[in-house]
């Protein structure tokens, strides 16, 4: 039973006696702390170590964080903020403690936590600057802990095989919550009424359940459902109000993938797609049900110890696949193993991760094997959330569907994280690659707070957004990329869930410069939107754009919080650039207000835009019309041009010759290109691919101990204008790069050895360029950003060199190298810009 709303005080188990004959050694003081301070044992860690240095005073929650009176001897406070600062809860994170003294309450005799105050207003202080109020950071969703897996194994306690054990240290944060503060009525939750063991952990303060939000047991809180594609139930124990625990329900579920079946269950932030890992006919249905043809599918293990079956990996790697974040990591996949050669084709590695949930604890247990899981969605879409939703969109995939009744306010993808070995024997760095649940939403604080409230939108693709205001810094999860209706209502779902979670309204939206991004529209109608609505006591909201590239490297500075010149290698597929050409292979001498276009890659154009991404044969053909006829390219006996009529080749180059391709000084593409080269692909299939094959070929080359072949990718002076009088900009001639490639795929047969081979080359050539280059600029820090620096091999290289020749780079700590990283770069463009609302 749920506890009436006007009883403000929670009963306590003893009682915190002031020492009254001591009247003149009292003090009571204010504590005001923000950061991550709600939904993570907060409140009962200061009730506990209040009452054990006999304290008097309260705590409370609300919109603006934690609220703490604290009573007694001066010694017993000093030593009670010592011990919050030093060890607050597990998953806390102090941003901010304020102290204020107040006068001393000589009736009070005890410490009491008070019911969360749901008032959030904006306060002024007494010069009457105007302060926003919510700053308290939502947390993410963190893995089930310990104790509740001991709890769910015991067929002696409550929660024994329940699919939705939680406490205080563990469960669901960012995908149920509603509205802050972080109480069960602003949550997933409101309608489920506790019975009463739940209740009486939730009102105990020295429960581990002690305001857990998500606290239930079998008898009063979600339950799950089998339903067949069409929503039948077929688990008729898991009807609402039967009140039994989640076994049979995924007994049956685990019987049907070991039965090469496909299902759909529902986790934390949407459904997965499941089916035996090893099965590869099962594997094959779901490829060919989701038109998904070769992009790797990641693998949930039931145990570290199954994984060591399968995957090889270092103490760091195995530590974070543990972590409370419980991340998919990319591991290195073992020579001889029985998963399906089906889930990652051709590529080396295998993106693992590890049940975190209960529910996804309990199937696992049952099914005894590693499961494929894949995020529930149609390809390009967000994932789904909803089981009608998953029905219409997903219903001809699966062969049966785990459902349960709480609703998932917030989707939330898994994140996907790769382990980087710095050199000179530093820790090893956790390179984010889809920042989701478990690290998101993330949050820092500023030094001081802004001036006015900030809204970047991201990119188009790998989109997030992000949010300054007061103090505070928030990069949401993961949205994904917008390139359709659904895709930009999500954008426009997460965008409202910030905007009242944090009441937090505009006055600066930053966007890219790309006039046709989704988010760059959305920006530009918002500002029409204001400017028609205004009134006296309004002003309109102000918008800027940044490049692309200048983004991608003001990412890694706000990270570090970094406000000095740096030198930013930013390598990715595409970016509009400052001259309307696509950028993507950019050195860029940074500065938070500008980006000068020191050097770049040679641009190509894309014969047949779009197509020659989807087709790489043409951009290889681009860069060939730069150094040979076309009578020269007509006679190479390359395989990949063998595929091409004499019609289309004649039809291409006859393009090339005319300038009507857009132009691209894409470093992705030159993978693109080297991939369709070596006989990798002779179609792009997905987004990385040919990074992916062209590391896995290094790594042989380096495995093998082959013999090194150089390559040599000139730099030259351009007379192009430069941004400065004072830079003449430089061009690496890639095409020259690649003549020198196909004259060694053309005069020898092109067997792994070689192809092995020129992938390692190609890659050290890239390398030795960006090296090269930051040697000219000792005294700057380097960063390396964009999507091709993904590349783990390439990416080890540059560290390894640079960290050689006494060059300092900013690490990208969790923020994600690719256009994940996007918003973020925008928000601290926009922050450090001079706005005006009166402009």
């Amino acid at each position: 039973m749920q506890m009436p709303p006007d009883k403000r005080r929670i009963p306590r188990l003893k009682k915190a006696t002031s020492p009254t004959n001591q009247t003149d050694q009292l003090e009571r003081r204010q504590l005001h702390i923000t950061g991550i301070v709600q939904g993570v044992g907060f409140r009962p860690f200061v009730y506990r170590w209040a009452s054990e240095l006999k304290l008097t005073g309260t705590v409370l929650n609300n919109a603006k964080g934690v609220m703490i009176e604290l009573q007694g001897p001066t010694a017993q406070l000093d030593s009670f903020v010592c011990e919050l600062t030093t060890n607050p809860p597990p998953l806390a994170r102090i941003d901010l403690m304020t102290q204020s003294s107040l006068a001393v309450k000589l009736e009070e005799t005890s410490f009491d936590i008070i019911q969360s105050d749901s008032q959030g207003d904006d306060q002024s202080d007494e010069s009457g600057e105007h302060h926003l109020a919510a700053l308290v950071a939502v947390s993410a969703d963190k893995s089930t802990c310990q104790d509740c897996l001991s709890d769910m194994h015991n067929p002696q306690d409550r929660h024994f095989g329940y699919a939705f054990t939680n406490c205080t240290n563990c469960g669901p944060r960012y995908t149920i919550i509603n509205a802050l503060p972080y109480d069960r009525h602003h949550t997933a939750m409101a309608d489920f009424a506790m019975c009463p063991d739940c209740a009486k952990a939730y009102q105990d303060p020295l429960n581990r359940r002690y305001h857990a939000q998500p606290v239930s047991c079998p008898k009063c809180g979600p339950e799950l459902s089998l339903k067949t594609p069409t929503g039948d139930v077929i688990a008729l124990d898991a009807l609402p109000h039967s009140h039994g625990n989640s076994l049979a329900v995924l007994s049956a579920a685990a019987e049907k993938l070991a039965q090469g079946q496909i299902l759909a269950i529902k986790g934390l932030g949407g459904f997965h797609l499941m089916c035996d890992a090893t099965n590869t006919l099962a594997i094959n249905q779901l490829r060919q049900r989701k038109q998904r043809k070769a992009k790797p599918l990641a693998v949930m293990m039931p145990s570290i110890e199954v994984a060591k079956r399968y995957v090889t990996g270092t103490q760091a790697e195995w530590q974070t696949l543990s972590a409370q974040e419980r991340p998919i990591v990319l591991m290195q996949a073992l020579d001889k193993h029985n998963l399906s050669t089906e889930i990652a084709p051709n590529i080396p590695k295998l993106g693992i991760f590890l049940p975190y949930t209960p529910l996804h604890h309990l199937l696992l247990g049952r099914f005894n094997g590693p499961l494929v899981a894949t995020s529930a969605n149609v390809s390009g879409e967000p994932i789904i959330t909803d089981c009608d939703e998953l029905i219409s969109q997903l219903g001809h995939v699966v062969d049966a569907i785990v459902d349960h009744n709480r609703p998932i306010l917030n989707g939330c993808d898994d994140s996907v994280v790769q382990l980087i070995q710095p050199p000179n024997g530093c820790a090893p760095q956790v390179q984010v690659l889809r920042l989701a649940r478990g690290y998101a939403p993330l949050s820092f604080p500023l030094p001081k707070p802004l001036s006015h409230s900030i809204l970047a939108v991201g990119a188009q693709q790998k989109n997030a957004i992000a949010l300054g205001f007061g103090s505070n810094v928030f990069l949401s999860p993961h949205i994904g990329d917008l390139f359709s209706v659904s895709a930009e209502q999500y954008f426009e779902r997460t965008l409202a869930t910030f905007a009242r979670l944090y009441h937090f309204s505009p006055e600066l939206i930053v966007h890219d410069k790309h006039p046709d991004y989704a988010p760059s529209r959305w920006a530009e109608t918002q500002q029409l939107h204001s400017l028609d609505t205004q009134s006296q006591d309004t002003h309109p909201i102000q918008t800027l754009s940044v490049q692309h590239h200048h983004a991608h490297v003001l990412s890694v500075m706000a990270i570090n919080q970094y406000k000095e010149p740096v030198l930013g290698f930013s390598f990715d597929g595409t970016g509009l650039g400052n001259d309307g050409s696509l950028w993507g292979g950019e050195v860029l001498l940074t500065t938070l207000h500008g980006a000068e276009r020191l050097a770049h890659f040679e641009a190509i154009p894309l014969l047949g835009g779009e197509q020659a991404i989807k087709q790489p044969v043409r951009l290889l053909l681009a860069l060939l019309f730069q150094q040979m006829s076309l009578e020269e390219v007509q006679a190479l006996k390359l395989p990949i041009l063998t595929t091409l009529s004499p019609i289309t080749l004649s039809n291409l180059h006859r393009i090339w010759q005319n300038g009507h391709g857009i132009n691209s000084s894409s470093v992705g593409r030159l993978f693109d290109a080297l991939a369709c080269a070596l006989g990798f692909i002779d179609t792009t299939q997905f987004e990385g691919q040919a990074g992916m094959l062209i590391e896995a070929a290094a790594r042989r080359a380096d495995a093998k101990q082959l013999p090194t072949l150089m390559l040599d990718l000139p730099l030259e002076m351009t007379d192009k204008p430069s941004d400065s009088p004072m830079h003449k900009p430089y061009i690496w001639r890639s095409s020259q790069l690649f003549k020198q490639i196909i004259t060694l795929i053309t005069e020898a047969p092109l067997t792994d050895v070689r192809q092995a081979q020129l992938a390692r080359a190609f890659l050290h050539s890239v390398g030795d360029a960006v090296c090269g280059y930051a040697a000219r600029y000792p005294t700057l820090p380097v960063v390396l950003c964009g999507g091709v620096f993904q590349n783990q091999y390439l990416l080890e290289y540059c560290l390894s060199k640079l960290h050689q020749q006494g060059n300092t780079v900013l690490a990208n700590k969790h923020i994600p190298v690719n256009d994940g990283g996007i918003a973020l770069g925008q928000l601290w463009y926009g922050i450090h810009q001079n706005v005006s609302n009166n402009q």
